[in-house]
């Protein structure tokens, strides 16, 4: 599906890895007039460790991978029933720096979750989206010569208990919630469906008001 000049690609079930190395060739490759992307997909269980590794406690669960990856942030889990959207796009084409692009993704959240009556917030000094003090969706970003990769994941339904292994994003004691415990009634899909469509929305009235 091509809209506003973005590409939205429905991956499905993948691979943290191969997903990832495919993220980076992409990035590695474009050009100027090469068209953006969304990616929405779902992980294997994993975790991964962005390049913020001090004082990471890191899970003793020998049966889910760790991958160390290049992405801002610290530690996070990925498993099947999260949402991830990834977002593949020329900063300078949308006239956008990280501290707007990590606006836009967390107020396309909220959004989504507003319109199915649920309240929440951001903070600034801890990227992500949640509602009272439990994290719903978390955010980890890298920028290549003004181009990004990376982007967000919204826990939909899923097993909660591997975040309990690790310190959610570098916070002690963090708790996480997700879209099935808020009485949400959604699936991946569809919601990668609505939120993808509030991003091509965003990202569009953004170079509208330039």
């Amino acid at each position: 599906m091509m809209q506003n000049s973005i590409l939205v690609k429905h991956l499905g079930l993948t691979d943290y890895q191969s997903t990832w190395q495919a993220m980076q060739r992409f990035t590695a490759e474009r050009s100027a007039n090469t068209p953006d992307e969304l990616w929405l997909t779902e992980h294997s269980s994993v975790y991964t460790l962005g390049l913020n590794r001090k004082n990471v406690r890191l899970a003793s669960d020998a049966d889910i991978p760790v991958v160390l990856t290049d992405r801002g942030g610290k530690i996070t889990y990925h498993g099947p029933g999260q949402l991830i959207i990834y977002a593949l796009l020329d900063l300078n084409r949308h006239q956008l720096n990280v501290r707007k692009l990590v606006t836009l993704l967390e107020n396309a959240v909220m959004q989504l979750l507003a319109a199915h009556g649920v309240k929440s917030t951001a903070k600034a000094d801890a990227p992500g989206v949640y509602v009272g003090a439990e994290k719903i969706a978390s955010l980890g970003l890298r920028i290549k010569n003004n181009y990004c990769y990376h982007g967000l994941s919204l826990n939909i339904n899923m097993d909660l208990r591997p975040f309990a292994a690790i310190d959610p994003c570098g916070y002690v004691g963090l708790k996480v919630t997700q879209t099935h415990d808020l009485a949400i009634d959604i699936n991946v899909k569809k919601a990668g469906e609505q939120l993808a469509a509030i991003l091509l929305e965003q990202l569009a009235n953004g170079q509208q008001h330039e």
